[in-house]
């Protein structure tokens, strides 16, 4: 973009204080995301026997309107994301309740809602929503001299994360509800709460997880196919950790993959097992490094920035986005138990694309340069 540094238009504001490098990481994942679609979608349309190019030009058009949201929402100041986030997660919040009396039910789970053309899962854009409201609720706290505000905001925090839990559990969402967890955990630590309550709060998302284990009848089928994989089918996953293998380091190269003709999630949870077949490990290792580097880049950003509730907002977006993408690979590699999250930008799926793009968006609106006359 030739935009001149004086330029004092809205766009040339934009362009000057945005973090550009950010830009190109996510740049480079959408163009993953396309590439990904033209290999694996095609055999998994034929399988169901509908219009081989449908789901890449639906991921087209998702992946548009993520970039869409996410160019229109990083022009927003720290006060004008707060609004927003407040807003949004009140709307995201009822519609995930109304997915339980109302919502469309799909292997077994009733998280989604019919719309025009695709089915929206609301809860999708809990995450990004979720980490700002908090983030602003325990730096308000921190700000108050009156100690019953002090507790009480926080609280009301974890007040907000005991109901999402337990909608996400009604919807048997455990890997949303693990990476809701993990965001607030970590933006409760970097606030500066004593590593004794940190530790307490980790210890007692185990025990929940444990309980979860005992008494949720999906949750114990999918550990204990994990630890004794003749407890149950891990079709799926053997395939992918067998395309890993056949990948090797460079790949059978593009359309060359077996994979995609035997699992019915290629293009969306095990869509980084057709990547390892096709393109190899070298390319497999690129996209880790460049999810790694959007999550780090993100909170690294954050190091002179002085207002905590811009810190603990752009870290919960961040470690939202990172935790997102660590769940999809390591359940693809078998190195936790498996679960339905899309890997961002990459993986199919229309709701999962705008609620990244709109994380994302939101997080370059607070990581951008603070100019004189801008509005925290």
């Amino acid at each position: 973009m030739m935009l001149s540094r004086a330029d004092n238009s809205l766009l040339g504001r934009w362009w000057w204080t945005v973090d550009r490098w950010t830009l190109v990481a996510v740049a480079a994942l959408v163009f993953f995301g396309y590439v990904m679609m033209m290999a694996a979608s095609p055999a998994v349309a034929q399988a169901i026997r509908i219009s081989r190019d449908i789901f890449l030009l639906k991921q087209v058009v998702f992946l548009c309107a993520a970039m869409a949201v996410m160019f229109t929402v990083s022009l927003l100041s720290p006060r004008g994301v707060r609004r927003v986030a407040l807003v949004g997660c009140a709307v995201a919040l009822l519609l995930t309740a109304l997915t339980l009396v109302s919502g469309t039910e799909i292997k077994g789970a009733r998280r989604w809602l019919s719309l025009p053309g695709m089915s929206m899962q609301p809860s999708e854009f809990l995450k990004p929503f979720f980490a700002v409201v908090a983030a602003w609720l325990i730096a308000q706290g921190r700000r108050e001299t009156s100690w019953t505000l002090r507790l009480a905001l926080p609280g009301l925090a974890l007040g907000m994360a005991a109901l999402i839990a337990t909608l996400l559990t009604m919807q048997k969402d455990m890997g949303m509800l693990a990476v809701l967890m993990g965001v607030l955990i970590t933006q409760f630590f970097v606030s500066g709460v004593h590593v004794v309550f940190v530790a307490g709060a980790v210890g007692g998302l185990g025990a929940l997880s444990y309980l979860a284990y005992l008494s949720l009848d999906h949750v114990r089928r999918r550990v204990d196919k994990f630890l004794d994989p003749a407890a149950g089918d891990t079709f799926q996953v053997d395939l992918a950790t067998r395309a890993f293998g056949s990948g090797g380091l460079l790949g059978r190269g593009p359309g060359e993959g077996r994979v995609k003709d035997h699992i019915p999630d290629a293009h969306a949870d095990f869509v980084f097992a057709v990547a390892g077949e096709e393109f190899g490990m070298l390319i497999c290792l690129l996209i880790v490094l460049l999810f790694a580097f959007i999550a780090l880049r993100g909170m690294l950003r954050m190091l002179p920035e002085r207002d905590l509730y811009v810190v603990l907002a752009s870290t919960g977006l961040a470690a939202g986005f990172g935790f997102q993408a660590f769940i999809n690979l390591a359940s693809t590699l078998h190195l936790i138990p498996t679960k339905g999250m899309t890997l961002p930008f990459i993986s199919y799926g229309g709701s999962s694309a705008l609620a990244v793009g709109l994380g994302i968006g939101l997080l370059l609106a607070l990581t951008r340069r603070r100019m004189h006359g801008d509005v925290s």
